[in-house]
């Protein structure tokens, strides 16, 4: 275990996936990140790389070749290289390997640094193509927040505040993949109040989110969170059914659609770097 730590937060990350395991606040004496108790969900912050989601038919083809492809890639599961740059910085990077381009066949260097800025935690993303061809990759985040994570606080007294959505549009998933067909939420006050059974039929899925700030807060108290995130055109929220915590998800690429043609060039969001060019992304969150 890697730690970060400042006068305000406390942050211990992994090398495996380059994953944050907590977030702690030294301030509120509260843990924001979700425990990754297996009984609902394994993880607490895992990377999406360089597919977002579920391909159909889990592959994909690129120059009439076909490659198999787990759900949301294969970064998570890798031991990243990394380089502590201070007590609040540190680099992870991880690039392609004989097994990668047998799945995926892109030479890559993908770098997460994780930084501690006062109160807040600052995770960004950069993909360089390394390589002498386009580059096609997505990339997404994965964070899961405890909730509750104060005492006499139950998963119903929290809700998301958006700071621009009056209303909310998502798609559904259908096994995974995305579905031709929406569903709209009204918001009361750029409110969405969580319900474990919101999340019953998986993630919802959005494609024309407003907000770059939502934060996560709760009735009883005023500890909170706000997650901050620019240029990510697709947005997840997610929790496993019944589970104590709130997935907030940026994303750079989304699933498949139930009628793509599994060709890599044609799917939805994917991102294409030319040889040599680098690209850029971060998310931010502020525990108070």
């Amino acid at each position: 275990m890697i730690t970060l730590e400042n006068e305000y937060i406390k942050a211990s990350l992994s090398a495996k996936g380059a994953e944050l395991q907590s977030l702690f606040s030294k301030e509120t004496n509260i843990e924001y990140l979700w425990d990754a108790d297996s009984k609902y969900w394994a993880k607490h912050s895992p990377v999406l790389f360089p597919i977002v989601g579920a391909l159909k038919g889990d592959s994909f083809t690129y120059k009439q070749k076909s490659y198999a492809l787990p759900r949301h890639g294969f970064a998570r599961d890798h031991v990243f290289n990394f380089e502590k740059q201070s007590e609040t910085e540190i680099i992870f990077t991880l690039t392609q390997t004989q097994d990668t381009l047998e799945i995926y066949p892109f030479f890559f260097e993908l770098r997460l640094k994780y930084q501690l800025i006062d109160r807040k935690l600052n995770l960004t993303y950069e993909v360089i193509n390394t390589g002498t061809e386009e580059l096609l990759f997505s990339l997404g985040a994965h964070p899961a927040f405890a909730v509750p994570n104060t005492p006499n606080t139950v998963y119903e007294d929290y809700y998301l505040a958006f700071n621009a959505d009056e209303k909310l549009t998502y798609w559904k998933l259908d096994n995974g993949l995305v579905a031709n067909e929406t569903e709209s939420i009204e918001l009361g006050g750029h409110k969405l109040n969580l319900k474990h059974d919101l999340f019953y039929n998986d993630a919802l899925v959005f494609k024309s989110l407003q907000s770059n700030c939502i934060s996560l807060l709760n009735t009883k108290n005023d500890f909170g969170l706000h997650f901050h995130f620019e240029d990510f055109p697709f947005f997840g929220i997610w929790a496993a059914p019944d589970a104590p915590f709130i997935c907030l998800e940026p994303w750079c690429g989304v699933a498949d659609g139930i009628n793509h043609d599994q060709n890599l060039e044609h799917k939805e969001g994917i991102i294409k770097l030319q040889a040599g060019q680098n690209w850029e992304r971060f998310w931010e969150v502020e525990c108070f």
